[in-house]
C-alpha cells in the first residue's frame, strides 16, 4: 500500500506556501486603487478618477507607454514620508501572507522629484518600511534605485551620487520605456556605480540588442524581463554560459502584448534551455497579480509541473543580492519545504 505523504499535491497547494523571493518589483506599481484615492484626498492631488471602480477601469493598457501614463499619474500622490511607509509596508504585509521570504524593491526617485518631492522623504520612507518588515516578520530586503531612461541621463549621476550620502541603496537599475531608448545612453551613469549591484530592464519590448549593450556597456548582473533573448542564440549561450538571471515578469508582458496570452509565454522554453529564470510581479496592482498568482497561473497555463516553482525559486536564490548567509537560510527553506511535499527536481 502506498505511503499516504507520497501523494502528489496540487501546484496551488505547493505554490501557496512554498517560500519565495522576489527580484524584480517596483514599489510604485503596488499602488491599488483604494491606496491611490486615499492619498489622492489626504495629499490635496487632483486626479481624474472619482472613484475605487473608476481608478480600477483605468489600469488596463495596450502598450508600455500608455501603462507608463497611468503609473506617473498613480505615483502623484505620493508626497511625504509615511505615504512611501504605508504603500511599502503594505507590500511587504501580502509578502507575509505569500511567504515571500527576501523581496527586492526597485524605486523611480526621479518621478518623485519631479513631484517635488524631497529625496529624504523618498529612501527615508521606503526604508523604515523595509527595516520594521524584517523587525516583524524575518523578509530581508534590497533597495534598488532605478534611473528613468526616457529622462536626460546627465542629471542622473548627480543622483546617485545623492542617493548613496543617504545610504540604503543597495543596487541600481534602468527602467521606463524601453524603445528608443538603449542601454548605452546610461555607461557614465553606471560606471559611476561605486560598488553598488547593477540590473537593466531590457529585451521586454526592446530586441536582443538591448541586452548585449546592458551587459557589455553597463556590466549588469541581472537583467529585468529578457524574454527576447531567445531570438538570438549567440545571446542565449552567453547567458547561460555567464549565469546571468533573467527577472521575468509574465502578467507584464501579457498586459503590454508582448505575447497574446500566457499560454504563449515562452519561460518554459526559458527554463528548457538552461537559463537562470526567475518569476516576479513587477507592477502587480496594475498587471493583476502578485507573486503566488504569477507562478500559479503562468505555470498552469504552460502545464508546468509543481518542480519547476521550485527551480524558479532556488534560481531567485541564486540571483538575490543578500549575504551567502541569508542564502543558504532561504535555501534551507525551500529544501525543508520540498522535503515535506516530496516534490522531485
Amino acid at each position: 500500500m502506498e505511503n499516504a505523504t507520497s501523494t502528489e499535491v496540487t501546484l496551488s497547494d505547493f505554490v501557496e506556501q512554498l517560500p519565495k523571493v522576489e527580484l524584480h518589483l517596483h514599489i510604485e506599481g503596488t499602488l491599488e486603487p483604494e491606496m491611490l484615492i486615499a492619498l489622492a484626498k489626504r495629499n490635496g492631488v487632483e486626479i481624474p478618477y472619482r472613484s475605487i471602480e473608476a481608478a480600477r477601469d483605468a489600469y488596463h493598457f495596450d502598450d508600455l507607454k500608455s501603462f507608463l501614463n497611468v503609473y506617473y499619474l498613480g505615483a502623484s500622490v505620493l508626497r511625504e514620508d509615511r505615504d512611501y511607509h504605508e504603500l511599502t509596508l503594505a507590500y511587504l504585509s501580502r509578502c507575509k501572507a505569500e511567504r515571500i521570504l527576501h523581496a527586492e524593491i526597485f524605486f523611480d526617485p526621479q518621478t518623485h522629484l519631479a513631484n517635488g518631492v524631497a529625496l529624504e522623504a523618498v529612501i527615508g520612507g521606503i526604508h523604515a518600511a523595509l527595516r520594521d518588515a524584517e523587525r516583524d516578520w524575518g523578509i530581508s530586503s534590497a533597495l534598488i534605485l532605478c534611473f528613468e531612461r526616457d529622462r536626460d541621463p546627465a542629471t542622473a549621476v548627480n543622483l546617485l551620487e545623492r542617493a548613496c550620502a543617504l545610504g540604503n541603496i543597495t543596487g541600481i537599475g534602468l527602467d521606463s520605456a524601453e524603445l528608443d531608448n538603449p542601454p548605452e545612453k546610461f555607461q557614465t551613469v553606471f560606471a559611476a556605480a561605486m560598488g553598488l549591484h547593477c540590473v537593466a530592464h531590457a529585451g521586454e519590448e526592446g530586441p536582443p540588442a538591448y541586452i548585449w549593450q546592458a551587459l557589455d556597456m553597463l556590466q549588469v548582473e541581472r537583467i529585468d524581463h529578457g524574454v527576447r533573448c531567445l531570438e538570438d542564440p549567440s545571446l542565449v549561450r552567453r547567458l547561460i554560459d555567464d549565469r546571468i538571471p533573467l527577472t521575468v515578469c509574465p502578467f507584464s508582458n501579457i498586459a503590454l502584448k508582448v505575447f497574446p496570452q500566457l499560454s504563449e509565454h515562452n519561460l518554459g522554453q526559458l527554463l528548457a534551455a538552461g537559463l537562470l529564470a526567475t518569476i516576479n510581479s513587477d507592477d502587480p496592482a496594475y498587471f493583476g497579480g502578485y507573486l503566488s498568482e504569477n507562478m500559479l497561473r503562468t505555470l498552469s497555463s504552460l502545464n508546468l509541473p509543481a518542480r519547476d516553482a521550485l527551480l524558479l525559486q532556488r534560481n531567485a536564490v541564486e540571483a538575490a543580492f543578500c549575504s551567502d548567509q541569508r542564502k543558504q537560510e532561504l535555501l534551507s527553506a525551500l529544501n525543508e519545504y520540498n522535503a515535506s511535499h516530496h516534490v522531485l527536481l
